[in-house]
């Protein structure tokens, strides 16, 4: 039997968060990045022996078009145990996405015409600006992002990304852009620096093919 939970409830907007970051992983993109705008509903079910699922209905904001928001369900279930193991998220969006192909192809194409390689650091500022020009460069890492939020959340952490400190584009490999960068993704409990390389192509969308944080810093 599912508990009801006051949508700002601390285990509710955690569990949001993370189905979020997750949303914005599969349907994200480089002109796309999807944001939790509000929690409408919250149910937790205690399921014996697995874990604690968590029954969410959300509000989600397209940021590049702000005025734009889906709502979508979801269910969160973090599994019992001390075993390392991502959080399973199931999630249904209720009506459709932006279409971004026109600019995806764009950034795609801009990127693989450069005489050098793109290399940029320090998004945004420390005034909390993104040149126009990197926008997409920032989507694309908070999308990856959520990568490492999914795999990395846990019932008691909430991550968001705070900055990319540098991004470096890889040349020669094939079709697709392979963009590593190391970034800071912020915790309630700290700054964790976490290095990722990331592989993004208009049609098969992103990918993070390595992901590691310095062992000093531990996730809580």
């Amino acid at each position: 039997q599912a508990m009801e939970l006051s949508p700002s409830h601390f285990s509710a907007s955690r569990a949001a968060a993370l189905a979020a970051a997750y949303l914005c992983y599969r349907r994200g993109n480089p002109s796309r990045g999807l944001a939790l705008r509000g929690v409408r509903r919250a149910r937790r079910e205690d399921i014996t022996d697995v874990g604690h699922k968590y029954h969410l209905e959300l509000v989600l904001e397209d940021v590049p078009a702000k005025d734009m928001t889906l709502n979508c369900t979801a269910e969160v279930l973090y599994p019992l145990g001390s075993q390392k193991s991502a959080p399973d998220v199931q999630f249904t969006l209720e009506g459709e996405l932006r279409d971004t192909a026109e600019a995806d192809n764009a950034f795609y194409n801009q990127i693989k015409s450069l005489d050098q390689e793109l290399v940029a650091e320090d998004i945004p500022d420390s005034q909390g600006n993104v040149p126009p020009a990197l926008e997409p460069v920032h989507l694309l890492a908070w999308v990856a992002s959520g990568y490492l939020i999914w795999q990395n959340s846990t019932e008691n952490t909430k991550f968001q990304l705070a900055q990319v400190k540098r991004v470096k584009q890889v040349p020669g490999h094939g079709c697709s852009q392979l963009l590593p960068f190391s970034s800071s993704v912020f915790s309630l409990q700290e700054i964790i620096p976490w290095q990722m390389r990331v592989l993004w192509h208009p049609q098969h969308g992103v990918q993070v093919t390595e992901d590691r944080h310095q062992p000093q810093h531990r996730l809580q």
